[in-house]
């Protein structure tokens, strides 16, 4: 019986240094870096997205970034599609694979397959996307609160998004989308899989958040932002829901100072990695570890794993 591959996954918050970390961990392993970030697939979205470099992109290889245009639409299932093919042609060519990134629900499909709910049914979705709109999320929320406790208690208020996929799900069906997911529970498992958190205390997270913000905007962030909306991407294009980039557009069409962008990106950013925290701190498979005093334990970890049965 042919074995499962083994993949070492990094995960947690934003700003927590899985980017450098993973490079390092790639260079020592002779590895490819799969990135789960659902903000860099989007091509010409690079300084906001803290997306790897040129310079470390060619240090190590790397998969799953600028997959499509920002006016493009782009899930969790076409996600798992390309990460798939990745860690296929990875695994062919006697390379070992990191899969690196702060987006739990693509980790999760990956990791685990994707639950056999209904697909979108666009005209649902434009009514419930219009009434969040108009209402609010939190709104909508409230809404799905009624009929589906399981599901408003894992979906932020003002994630509007997962929101109206929730709703979309019990009204087309009649069947909570709590009810879909748990008779599936992720429970495929095509991989075998070490995964490594990486956890740092709130206020030295919050200070490098800060600290990031403002090394973005020195390196253009507003001209990256500008060029999107010179560019002509939609205004409605999910990838304007990427955190900083509506903050900064905002600056861009003269409707706030820089200062102001900058403080309420750290704030957005702040609470993104908040509700990342989260989201993985429900996962029971997840080794925390802090990113700089125990990054040679990291290394050897990953080391040991990827070397066993081999």
């Amino acid at each position: 019986m042919r074995q499962r591959q083994r993949v070492v996954c990094v995960v947690g918050p934003t700003a927590s240094g899985k980017t450098g970390l993973a490079i390092e961990l790639a260079e020592r392993l002779g590895a490819e870096v799969v990135s789960a970030d659902s903000r860099q697939v989007y091509r010409h979205m690079d300084i906001g997205t803290a997306k790897p470099t040129a310079a470390e992109r060619a240090r190590v290889p790397h998969h799953c970034l600028d997959l499509v245009d920002p006016d493009e639409p782009f899930d969790a299932a076409r996600f798992r599609l390309a990460a798939a093919a990745a860690l296929d042609d990875i695994e062919r060519r006697g390379r070992p694979a990191l899969v690196v990134g702060g987006t739990g629900l693509y980790l999760r499909a990956l990791l685990g397959g994707l639950c056999p709910a209904p697909p979108a049914l666009p005209p649902l979705r434009r009514v419930l996307g219009r009434i969040g709109a108009v209402e609010g999320a939190p709104a909508l929320h409230r809404r799905l609160g009624v009929m589906d406790p399981l599901a408003a208690a894992r979906i932020h208020p003002r994630d509007l998004v997962r929101t109206v996929r929730a709703l979309e799900v019990a009204l087309s069906t009649g069947r909570p989308l709590s009810e879909w997911q748990a008779a599936h529970r992720f429970g495929e498992r095509p991989y075998e899989t070490l995964v490594i958190g990486l956890a740092l205390p709130v206020d030295e997270l919050d200070a490098r958040i800060a600290t990031r913000a403002r090394g973005m905007v020195d390196a253009g962030f507003a001209d990256e932002v500008r060029a999107l909306v010179e560019r002509g991407v939609n205004a409605g294009a999910r990838a304007w829901r990427a955190t900083g980039y509506r903050e900064m557009r905002a600056y861009v069409e003269g409707s706030v100072a820089l200062d102001e962008a900058v403080a309420a990106t750290v704030r957005a950013t702040r609470q993104f990695a908040k509700r990342q925290r989260t989201w993985f701190r429900r996962e029971s498979d997840v080794a925390w570890r802090h990113p700089d005093a125990e990054r040679a334990r990291i290394a050897d970890d990953a080391s040991a794993f990827l070397t066993a049965r081999r």
